[in-house]
């Protein structure tokens, strides 16, 4: 195989109790990239449409992530990339993880699989290091894994594949403002008390049991931040209020997407999250802001060939 296009999907990070640890997959949202073998020995992006983004290599996410995965091999195949950016940069929902990601997924189909997707998230965790200035796995995990994915630890890298409700539908609001992930997370406090850890431990471990039980109330009740989103929600217009309308309209939960400005509804069922949706979109064209929705099924299999 001389090319290969796929794409490769946005995602929601930290899902409320999972700061750092914990994403999930969405179906419909999503990036588009066609990587070819050159024989230049040479690794080149050579196009990028949909967002200004820098061509070099050491400046781009795909590039270094795919540069760390060729050094790994010790390999000098030349590839050509280009990225059709369909998620906004600084949105909240995986831009830079759906790059980074897909960047390696392709070239390591090119190489004829020399790594698993779980050995894929390391390579990928770099193109997150350049984007945010840490190797975070909440995006990256769930993007070549799909459905849900945990962090179980960093050193060294151990990441969980989780299951995904059938159920489970993602209401994914953008506020058509920009926060830069590196900037979002400069404001989180570097301490928290013993009492705030103590019910973060408890709602991500009780969501996590919830995914494999289905009680979809469980998880609407362990959807709970105690750490991140109340220094982090004052950078989102409206976030109070739209948090009572989709609780109000039968969201399980609502929280920030990433470091934001996205905020993710989850919902169990479509009519759930239609009335959630509505209730957004009647609020905001009201409030006269501009914003993108998207309703999602969780994509259970994450980066797809085209």
């Amino acid at each position: 195989m001389e090319e290969i296009k796929i794409f490769a999907p946005a995602t929601v990070a930290n899902l409320s109790c999972g700061f750092d640890v914990l994403g999930c997959c969405l179906q419909n949202v999503g990036d588009e990239m066609l990587v070819k073998k050159n024989d230049l020995n040479e690794l080149r992006i050579t196009k990028i449409t949909g967002a200004d983004l820098p061509m070099e290599i050491h400046k781009n996410v795909a590039g270094v992530a795919v540069l760390a995965l060729l050094e790994r091999l010790d390999s000098k195949q030349g590839f050509d990339i280009e990225i059709d950016k369909k998620i906004r940069s600084g949105s909240g929902i995986g831009s830079s993880a759906a790059s980074s990601a897909g960047a390696v997924y392709a070239v390591n189909k090119l190489l004829d699989d020399p790594f698993t997707s779980k050995e894929l998230i390391e390579f990928a965790m770099q193109g997150e290091l350049l984007a945010s200035g840490n190797a975070h796995a909440d995006n990256v995990a769930p993007a070549l894994l799909g459905g849900f994915s945990l962090v179980r630890s960093y050193d060294p890298l151990e990441i969980l594949a989780l299951p995904a409700p059938s159920e489970i539908r993602m209401v994914v609001l953008h506020p058509m403002i920009e926060i830069k992930t590196r900037e979002s997370r400069a404001i989180i406090k570097q301490n928290v008390t013993l009492a705030s850890a103590i019910a973060q431990w408890g709602n991500l471990g009780a969501f996590v049991s919830a995914l494999y039980t289905c009680d979809y109330e469980l998880m609407g009740r362990s959807l709970h931040d105690a750490i991140v989103e109340p220094v982090r929600s004052i950078l989102i217009p409206y976030f109070d209020d739209l948090k009572k309308l989709a609780l109000d309209k039968g969201a399980l939960g609502f929280g920030i997407s990433g470091s934001g400005p996205s905020v993710f509804a989850m919902c169990q069922g479509d009519t759930a999250a239609e009335e959630v949706r509505a209730g957004f979109v009647d609020f905001l064209q009201d409030k006269e802001m501009g914003f993108e929705l998207h309703v999602s099924e969780i994509n259970k299999s994450g980066i797809r060939i085209l």
